[in-house]
């Protein structure tokens, strides 16, 4: 997943992102409202860590911000408040779930698949199409009941095309899903989906990533 922390204490943000990055996710970290505010609507993010007290903007309001200006992005808040009008005000703005602190990066991660899950319309932690599964939890993909080997670039760019595999994504946003803020070159995309077609091919998926002309992929068959 790619996910942004919004969190201006500098210990706990740098805890989570070693922990969640330690899982095989891309971390990206924001310590005040206004750069959650921008990196949450320039980049493609997957789910959103949004503490309450910020000190520029309460979390409460960069919610509110955020729905309005129509991002979608699951958001769970951190909060060291706990009263339940609290929770209550933060779910009402548009969050999808909250977490009290202290936490452990356990339950954080479980909440966070599961939001994820729930905005692109599975329930487990499990995607399937035909006879490709992908497991989100393990990051781990298999065709026909057999491992299939693949890099960590690649599995990004699958699990993406297969989170979004009824719409066009364009290259520019499969860069950003594998090098975060970090410049990369258009071709190596063309490279990973030429080797993953390949790779799906041979396990016997008919032409399972098409390329849209001028605007990008699309995962032709149906996930669930």
């Amino acid at each position: 997943m790619r996910i942004l922390v919004i969190e201006d204490d500098p210990i706990l943000s740098h805890h989570l992102q070693v922990q969640l990055s330690e899982d095989g996710n891309q971390v990206q970290v924001a310590t005040t409202a206004k750069e959650g505010f921008y990196q949450a609507t320039n980049y493609p993010i997957d789910v959103a860590i949004i503490d309450i007290g910020l000190p520029d903007l309460d979390g409460i309001s960069l919610i509110k911000s955020l729905r309005q200006a129509e991002i979608k992005t699951p958001l769970l808040i951190l909060t060291a408040r706990l009263t339940w009008q609290d929770k209550v005000e933060g779910l009402n703005a548009g969050a999808d779930d909250y977490l009290v602190k202290p936490f452990q990066k356990e339950e954080l991660i479980a909440r966070l698949d599961a939001i994820v899950r729930r905005s692109g319309g599975f329930v487990r932690s499990l995607i399937t199409s035909g006879p490709l599964q992908v497991d989100l939890a393990a990051k781990q993909v298999s065709l026909q009941q057999i491992p299939l080997e693949i890099t960590a670039f690649e599995y990004q760019i699958l699990e993406y095309l297969m989170r979004h595999c009824h719409e066009v994504v364009a290259k520019q946003r499969l860069l950003d899903v594998i090098y975060a803020d970090k410049e990369g070159d258009p071709n190596t995309i063309e490279v990973m989906i030429s080797r993953l077609r390949k790779k799906l091919n041979h396990g016997g998926m008919n032409d399972p990533i098409t390329t849209i002309r001028g605007q990008g992929y699309k995962f032709n068959h149906p996930c669930d």
